[in-house]
């Protein structure tokens, strides 16, 4: 059964400054490929989306449509997404006409939902030929899209999204995807759409009420500590308002007084700890709204809003293989995270940790670091600083490996965690035993 009707006729309605602004953090089905957020920070890192936590991830009884249940091969590629694709590289050179289009549509059929978006849009526009694009790539792949929509059907509460939005979403995906991509469009593509459409969004629906059942849709936080450890970067310490279940290495979205219905992510700075504070590592980038506000202007007493914890950049304690962690920047706190996880599990498993900065300075974070390594003889943390580009932290990897026979975490700016895992690669270390931040969330995190 259709979730929608889209319409085949439809005039091109006209956008207002308010709906091409700036940044952006909220969006339907249509927000980057998952999470998260860098989180964390504004400074980029977290790994592909998975099943978040056992106190937040979907239920095993969770309806998921048949269609996608088991894996599909790889060398079968069902007729839906041969023109899913064809629809996305006809749209491919116009993506900023499309989502301009998309959102015209959404906001004068249904100016009820405008409320739920921020004020200014700039990089909410950007987020919609992301989320495509990821769809399209993974609409063979069940596994994989079916984890990234259920955390992204939970994660969208905090937004206010409801069931009843989805059909109007759809309707003006459609009627975008329909003005653009006119050459080719048909009957055969609208309706390759819908049944996608309908099945993504379902998914996301039933995530949504699933966790409804079981945990709120934002938890608020007041600011307990804030150390500022260099002219844009601050540690912020908050104390949620009740219990927040997470595992060492996620991540969570954070919204400030500041601007309403803005969200980033920021990875979690320390394992759980018994005293329920939550610690995020946030460096303020140029334009930064969420993070400047952060660094700059958040102050103890300060209360903000803290989504689900996302990700599954976590330890597997049912193994006993070594873990290499690369951390750059403010990609540094999930990797202490996963340290303090390690080491109160009492495991002896050895841990290799490379941290990753441009300058000393950066290094906000290394005396920490090395006060864990006193501590724990299976602990070895070594600084990379590639002040004059002499050594850049992939090289160092590829200069103390092979690491074969080590799990890898990998946290920090896209363009380093795109180097990381291909020195990784190089090393020895299969790509199954990587984990790292989505890089194309990580574009869109850190402001």
């Amino acid at each position: 059964m259709k979730m929608f009707e889209a319409r085949h006729t439809m005039d091109a309605p006209t956008t207002t400054s308010a709906e091409n602004g700036a940044s952006g953090g909220r969006g339907g089905w249509f927000t980057p490929y998952q999470q998260p957020a860098t989180p964390p920070g504004d400074e980029p890192a977290s790994p592909v989306p998975a099943p978040v936590s056992p106190e937040t991830a979907a239920p095993a009884e969770q309806r998921v449509p048949p269609q996608w249940a088991a894996p599909a091969r790889a060398q079968e590629t069902s007729p839906d997404a041969v023109l899913i694709r064809r629809t996305m590289a006809e749209v491919g050179p116009v993506a900023d006409k499309v989502t301009s289009y998309f959102y015209a549509l959404l906001f004068v059929r249904h100016p009820e939902l405008r409320s739920l978006f921020p004020a200014a849009m700039d990089t909410q526009r950007d987020r919609l030929l992301k989320a495509l694009l990821t769809a399209a790539e993974h609409i063979d792949n069940s596994p994989v899209l079916v984890d990234y929509l259920q955390n992204l059907g939970r994660g969208h509460r905090k937004y206010g999204t409801r069931p009843e939005h989805y059909p109007a979403v759809g309707e003006c995906l459609i009627g975008a995807l329909h003005q653009y991509a006119e050459p080719i469009w048909g009957p055969e593509f609208e309706a390759a759409w819908v049944r996608a459409y309908t099945t993504i969004s379902q998914v996301m629906i039933d995530a949504a009420a699933a966790d409804e059942q079981r945990a709120p849709a934002w938890w608020c936080a007041e600011v307990v500590a804030h150390d500022l450890r260099t002219p844009d970067v601050a540690v912020v310490t908050v104390r949620p308002d009740q219990p927040y279940p997470f595992l060492a290495g996620q991540y969570a979205s954070l919204e400030t007084p500041w601007w309403p219905r803005i969200w980033r992510h920021y990875s979690f700075a320390s394992a759980p700890r018994s005293d329920g504070l939550l610690s995020f590592h946030v460096k303020a980038v140029p334009a930064g709204w969420v993070s400047g506000a952060l660094v700059h202007r958040a102050r103890p007493g300060d209360v903000l809003r803290l989504g689900p914890p996302a990700g599954s950049m976590t330890v597997d304690h049912t193994t006993d293989s070594g873990l290499l962690c690369l951390g750059g920047g403010t990609g540094i706190a999930p990797i202490k995270a996963l340290v303090e996880d390690v080491a109160e599990h009492g495991e002896r498993r050895p841990v290799e940790v490379f941290y990753g900065a441009r300058t000393d300075v950066d290094l906000y974070d290394i005396d920490t670091m090395l006060r864990l390594q006193q501590s724990h003889p299976w602990l070895s943390v070594r600084a990379v600083i590639d002040e004059q580009a002499r050594l850049q932290l992939p090289d160092a990897i590829r200069r103390y490996g092979p690491w074969k026979e080590f799990d890898a975490y990998v946290s920090g700016p896209p363009g380093m965690i795109r180097k990381g895992v291909d020195a990784l690669r190089d090393s020895g270390v299969p790509s199954e035993r990587i984990r790292h931040d989505s890089v194309e969330e990580l574009v869109v995190i850190g402001d």
